[in-house]
């Protein structure tokens, strides 16, 4: 049995992380999913696997639409973790941001570009 779970010690939460990822992160892009990345490395010491989500309110205004994809998109990665972690790596830090301003239309659109983003960066 898979552990498809997206339990609290995974959640990026801390600003300093945050910061951390932007300053010293690489941004991988597949449609409408863009990736910001920082894999553990021997002067990090990434303790274990780190996911959050953002959507932009210049691109959508009201939170319901925002608060929508975000969902969307925490799901995508807890049914997918195990592909995720096989990509990008056990001790990763990583956010991922929905770049367009068109509400995607099925839950399956939004995973589908998310195996997409996973499988090319395994290649």
């Amino acid at each position: 049995m898979t552990n498809s779970q997206y339990p609290r010690a995974e959640k990026l939460k801390k600003n300093a992380e945050i910061s951390l990822l932007f300053d010293k992160g690489k941004w991988r892009s597949n449609g409408n999913l863009r990736i910001i990345i920082l894999k553990d490395k021997p002067s990090l010491s990434i303790e274990s696997a780190r996911f959050g989500v953002s959507v932009s309110k210049r691109y959508f205004k009201k939170a319901v639409h925002r608060n929508r994809i975000k969902r969307l998109l925490r799901e995508c990665y807890r049914l997918n973790k195990e592909l995720f972690q096989q990509a990008f790596g056990e001790k990763t830090m990583a956010m991922l941001f929905w770049v367009s301003s068109e509400m995607p239309p099925k839950f399956q659109d939004v995973e589908a570009q998310f195996i997409k983003l996973c499988e090319a960066q395994k290649k």
